[in-house]
């Protein structure tokens, strides 16, 4: 599944002061650690518990018609799940029948479970716990055919527990109704746009029927779905279609079975009326697989990109890995209300809709970057998710790292490598590091959670991409394959654990990776210091290399982890040196993986003939954060210059630029009594090494645009926050803003070339896929948004002129962007134009309504306030609160404002949310600062535990929120 963080993915960012996409960063869902969990209970065991009631069915005593009983309780606090106190379920469920009967009012689901034992030899079968939620309305329960008796099943808000069942096989049927109409939450059957829809990972199955919903437990599937024929024309399940036809009184049916073994987190059901595209794919071994994308009538016209990316994603996975779509059919739906960015059910994958449809008049080079990676993204879950499942909900990362790995490496193949590899970072470093650092960290695999909902993580996702990639470093690619065709085979139909994948891995290439425990268990980014010494007589260069994790809560104390560091010389006219490590015989390339396994090793090479420049990190080796003990400001500038690694080319000057951010950053806090400007100025402002490295690679032949883009690009301020005690992020706004308009005056000849250079050079026909085309694009709008911040008239008559003439999205939005900062005419002509052109179509409404509410503008909290009430935008719709809540989030002028009505702003949103749909709630929360506020000036800090408290005391504040709130709050 791509959760809702992942919708980041695609090339480097295009503009410098403005990201137009409407979602940014993955969400900062964040565990429970046992510690954290033991404290809130004793703080709260000092309070008096909220009242409450709970719901509790029961049989009556006069009949086998269920009664619904409300007792006032003492509400407890929610309590965490261990990943130690794991156990197998005593049943399992061999085939599930499920009936649909989808109606206006009220639907009803009927449901028959082969239930199988799985508790050993013990005389008395036990009681069977069916998880639920109260909004069902239980109707019958019956065991081999016969009603229950009053005593033999009790139900609570999240149980059925049934008893004095018999021994051996048996089947079990349940038929509910539900109200899928009523279902904000978006979470199990809900309807959508006028259609039917689910999303059940990762526990929205409970929220149908009464199951064993939990990942372990793999099942057939045979579903049969009813509705009104005129209103619901299509009706979709998983698998294969076997039958269709009509019902009584104007309805119709069809009846789908998947062949194959799925936990119930995978179930799918779309029912309404949709317009179809269709293609077919020739397999390897030679079978057509028919393959379908739904979406609304209005854009079946804009999926030829997606379908396009399915087939390309298709080809990759056999070509790359030897796997081969297993069915016939393979289904998309592109549905408008989705919590997260898709979902891989077996053979019918559902979609946001902003992910499927696209075109180069609505869609950016970015969207359709992340169309392509995140359709990819879905099919690639069909063998490492569906075939092979996790074991429970703690291994999430055993599907979701290893698939991002999958996806990020069909991107990279697709497009350019380097830029890939350096967008991919970029996002880990960002929102990542910032969550490893901040009051939620977790491992990758974490020991506990409290709500599942919370558990999509960057941490879980991106970091867990990055602990597959470094089995690929050590064993190479050869190697993982082997290991990866050893997982299949071992594993193929199973629900399995983290340790199986290291084990495959570990003997298909008959290595010991038993350390690699450590990257799953514990939190935190490794911090990893290389001390160079060059011996001129002995020519020799001996590396120091220690490695440090800090604590993390529920975690003070950290054991090494293997850290695989690639490392090069450069000789001083540019080029690599031979590679010669003491104690390995023979020449080691140009480029050497040093395997870090201790708290502190040493590494020499011998017959260096000359003093080198460090090359190290390269291709981002581990997720390590990287000092060099030493390093000049010129070295780093030679780097930027003649690196042969991409990545580390791209980090020299990004390392440059945040050194010069800190040292601006930090004498502009010790002097307030003069200007800010000039306080810069007295610190050197920003010298010519800086504009100069800039200057030569945004004049760069050898390179391509893209690269560029990225490489002039400032590093994100949240690369700076925690390194920074105590951080004034308005004052770090303004610093950034200085050194912007400082290179922007300085290099203005050369961005006005580059934008002359670029500009028919991108081409007025928009090619999708084209990455020349959008790689010009992309340095001319980084040109375009440097020159923005000159504050000159005339560059911003030149925006509103490109905003009014673009012929592609890129460009438009691009040219609006750079005016939004800006308190000119331009800003609102362009914004007022951009709405009447675009404000039939909700999707790029998205982009629009992102623009204003992230806009640094002073005072736009106003503006963001009245957006809320503005027809474009929807609080029932996911898409249209994270475009408006997490856009404003980036505004450090806004959200950040020193009275605090930011912070207001966001606390009462999240109240207001939460009310409707518990997992944008707690998004939105998680996406704050409010989860690091420790990292930020004291007044800010408390301003924003004032919010936590007053979130946290909401009466009926659910769980997703509430575990976020409260882990904040203990920081």
């Amino acid at each position: 599944m791509q959760s809702t963080a992942r919708l980041t993915r695609g090339c480097a960012p295009l503009l410098l002061r403005h990201t137009y996409c409407c979602i940014v960063a993955r969400p900062d869902r964040h565990l429970f650690s046992s510690g954290a969990a033991a404290q809130l209970r004793r703080k709260q065991q000092s309070q008096q518990a909220p009242k409450g009631f709970q719901h509790v069915l029961r049989a009556s005593a006069t009949t086998t018609a269920p009664v619904l009983e409300k007792q006032e309780i003492e509400m407890a606090a929610p309590q965490p799940k261990y990943r130690k106190d794991y156990k197998p379920t005593p049943y399992l469920i061999e085939h599930v029948h499920l009936d649909f009967l989808l109606n206006e009012d009220k639907s009803t689901v009927k449901s028959k479970l082969h239930m199988t034992p799985n508790y050993g030899d013990a005389s008395t079968p036990p009681k069977l716990e069916l998880d639920g939620r109260k909004d069902i309305d239980l109707v019958s329960v019956s065991v081999n055919g016969s009603a229950l008796a009053d005593k033999d099943y009790e139900r609570t808000d999240k149980k059925l527990s049934i008893s004095n069942l018999p021994k051996g096989s048996f089947d079990l049927e349940i038929t509910v109704g539900i109200k899928p109409q009523e279902n904000t939450s978006l979470e199990g059957l809900y309807k959508s746009g006028g259609n039917f829809c689910t999303q059940c990972e990762a526990e929205g199955f409970r929220g149908i029927t009464y199951f064993l919903d939990r990942p372990d437990v793999m099942s057939k599937y045979t579903t049969r779905i009813e509705a009104d024929a005129k209103s619901y024309p299509v009706l979709l399940g998983n698998g294969n279609l076997l039958e269709q036809g009509c019902a009584s009184e104007g309805r119709h049916y069809a009846l789908w079975e998947d062949p194959f073994p799925k936990p119930c987190y995978l179930f799918a059901l779309v029912a309404g009326d949709l317009a179809l595209s269709e293609d077919v794919f020739k397999t390897m071994s030679g079978r057509d697989v028919t393959l379908r994308i739904y979406t609304e009538a209005k854009d079946i016209d804009r999926v030829s990109w997606a379908m396009e990316s399915l087939k390309q994603a298709m080809k990759w996975d056999e070509e790359t890995f030897g796997l081969e779509y297993d069915l016939d059919l393979f289904n998309i739906v592109a549905v408008s209300d989705f919590n997260m960015g898709a979902m891989e059910n077996k053979s019918l994958n559902i979609f946001n809709s902003r992910l499927v449809i696209a075109s180069p008049s609505t869609s950016t080079d970015l969207d359709y970057s992340r169309v392509e990676g995140v359709v990819a993204h879905e099919y690639f879950h069909n063998w490492t998710g569906n075939r092979v499942t996790c074991r429970d909900w703690f291994q999430l990362t055993l599907k979701e790292g290893l698939t991002v790995f999958r996806d990020q490496e069909f991107s990279s193949d697709m497009n350019s490598r380097p830029v890939k590899r350096i967008d991919d970072v970029s996002r880990l470093r960002t929102a990542q590091f910032t969550e490893d650092a901040g009051s939620m960290a977790h491992p990758i695999r974490p020991d506990s959670y409290i709500k599942m909902d919370n558990f999509y993580t960057l941490t879980v996702y991106e970091k867990g991409a990055e602990i597959v990639r470094l089995y690929r470093t050590l064993l190479g690619k050869d190697g993982f394959r082997k290991g990866m065709d050893l997982y299949f085979k071992r594993h193929d139909g199973q629900a399995v654990t983290c340790d199986d994948f290291r084990n495959a891995m570990a003997d298909a290439n008959d290595k010991d990776l038993s350390s690699f425990a450590a990257w799953y268990g514990q939190a935190g980014t490794p911090q990893v210091k290389v001390s160079p010494s060059y011996d001129a007589s002995a020519r020799t260069l001996t590396l120091k290399v220690s490695q440090n994790i800090p604590a993390t809560p529920g975690q003070s104390q950290k054991e090494p982890v293997p850290i695989p560091l690639a490392v090069g010389l450069l000789a001083a006219d540019g080029s690599d040196m031979p590679l010669h490590l003491q104690g390995e015989a023979g020449e080691s390339g140009t480029t050497k993986v040093l395997l870090v396994e201790k708290a502190s090793q040493e590494f020499v090479f011998t017959e260096v003939a000359e003093k080198p420049v460090l090359s190290a990190l390269r291709d981002f080796s581990a997720p390590v954060k990287l000092q060099v003990e030493g390093q000049t400001d010129e070295e780093l500038a030679f780097l930027l210059g003649h690196d042969s690694d991409p990545f580390c080319r791209w980090e020299a000057g990004q390392t440059l630029l945040r050194a010069l951010l800190t040292k601006l950053y930090n004498a502009a806090k010790q002097q307030k009594e003069s200007k800010l400007e000039d306080r810069l100025a007295a610190a050197g402002g920003v010298p010519e090494t800086v504009s100069d490295a800039m200057g030569a690679l945004l004049t760069s032949k050898e390179l391509d645009g893209m690269f560029i883009a990225a490489g002039i690009s400032l590093p994100a301020a949240a690369e700076l926050i925690g390194s920074i005690p105590n951080i004034d992020p308005l004052l770090l706004h303004n610093v950034r803003k200085y050194v912007v308009q400082q290179l922007a005056a300085r290099l203005r000849p050369q961005l006005e070339a580059v934008v002359k250079q670029n500009e028919s050079a991108a081409g007025d026909t928009f090619v999708p896929g084209d990455f020349d085309q959008a790689a010009k694009r992309a340095l001319k709008n980084k040109a375009l948004g440097y020159l923005s911040a000159l504050d000159d008239p005339r560059v911003s008559a030149d925006l509103l002129e490109r905003a009014r003439s673009a012929t592609n999205m890129t460009d438009q939005i691009a040219a609006v962007a750079g005016l939004c900062d800006s308190d000119c005419p331009e800003r609102k002509t362009a914004l007022e134009e951009f709405y009447k052109q675009w404000k039939d179509d909700s999707l790029v409404m998205l982009k629009w309504i992102g623009l204003q509410a992230g806009a640094n503008v002073p005072g736009n909290l106003k503006n963001v306030e009245k957006l809320m009430e503005h027809p474009a935008f929807s609080i029932t719709n996911p898409n249209a609160c994270y475009s408006l809540f997490l856009s404003f989030l980036r505004s450090s002028v806004n959200f950040h404002a020193a009275d605090g009505s930011g912070y207001k702003f966001i606390g009462d949103s999240v109240l207001k949310v939460d009310k409707i749909n518990r997992q944008v709630a707690a998004r939105i929360v998680s996406s704050s600062a409010f989860t690091a506020l420790k990292d930020y000036d004291p007044e800010r800090a408390q301003m924003m535990r004032e919010q936590l408290s007053r979130i946290s005391a909401e009466n009926g504040l659910s769980e997703n929120v509430f575990e976020i709130v409260s882990k904040s709050l203990e920081s």
